[in-house]
């Protein structure tokens, strides 16, 4: 028998469904990552090199795991393509659940390349 001795949540806390932590298809690696994913905010750099740099793990461990939380639904991957069909920039949706539905608004305002990001593309050249 174990005795569980939790803190009060008043501040600092996360809440974040079990889905993920019950999955018997995923490892603890890709748990613990998308428990980190989930409690960061809205506007983070959710790409595999922003997530590694606060992480101990390495690009290579991080990315294994970000590809199986998208293969398990809990991720989707889109790359914004410019008009010359190169890859500018990848998009990622992280999904509570993998049945979680991305609102089709949201989709159709995103389908077209941003003008800062038309802006950035054109001046690494």
């Amino acid at each position: 028998m174990a005795e569980i001795f939790r803190r009060i949540k008043n501040k600092n806390y996360t809440v974040m469904c079990n889905h993920h932590l019950q999955n018997e298809h995923l490892s603890l690696k890709a748990m613990g990552l998308m428990s980190k994913l989930l409690s960061l905010p809205d506007d983070w750099n959710f790409s595999v090199r922003g997530i590694a740099a606060i992480c101990k793990d390495g690009y290579e461990s991080v990315r294994t795991a970000f590809l199986e939380l998208e293969k398990e639904g809990y991720i989707v991957r889109r790359r914004i393509r410019d008009s010359r069909g190169h890859i500018v920039r990848t998009e990622y949706f992280i999904l509570e659940t993998p049945d979680t539905e991305i609102p089709e608004e949201y989709l159709k305002q995103r389908k077209t390349l941003p003008e800062s990001a038309k802006t950035e593309a054109s001046e690494e050249k």
